[in-house]
């Protein structure tokens, strides 16, 4: 049974997003080719590996969603879905045997 609801969408209620200065005065949209400082460069292989491990993730997630919705997983499930490229991220940057990473429970 659907309510019916006299607010407006939300599409009609949100103002335009202001164009950046950067969209604005590029006649092809094109980004710059100069890089932000501190800014990574990766292979074909490393954008490949961690393309691989986001999507190794969000499949995970995925799976771990519908079960929990068929009582499968007892207890609280909190996913992580749209949040892969932080973990993935995270180890990418991360040095074997100098950094670690702690999460709470």
């Amino acid at each position: 049974m659907a309510l019916a609801s006299k607010a407006k969408p939300a599409s009609a209620t949100k103002p335009a997003a202001p164009k950046s200065a950067a969209s604005s005065g590029s006649k092809s949209g094109a980004k710059s080719a100069k890089a932000l400082p501190n800014t990574p460069v990766f292979t074909r292989q490393e954008e490949l590996h961690a393309y691989r491990e986001m999507l190794l993730i969000r499949r995970f997630e995925e799976k771990s969603g519908q079960m929990y919705g068929m009582g499968l997983i007892g207890g609280f499930c909190h996913l992580y879905i749209g949040q892969e490229a932080v973990a993935v991220g995270l180890q990418s940057a991360m040095t074997v045997g100098k950094d670690s990473e702690c999460w709470r429970n």
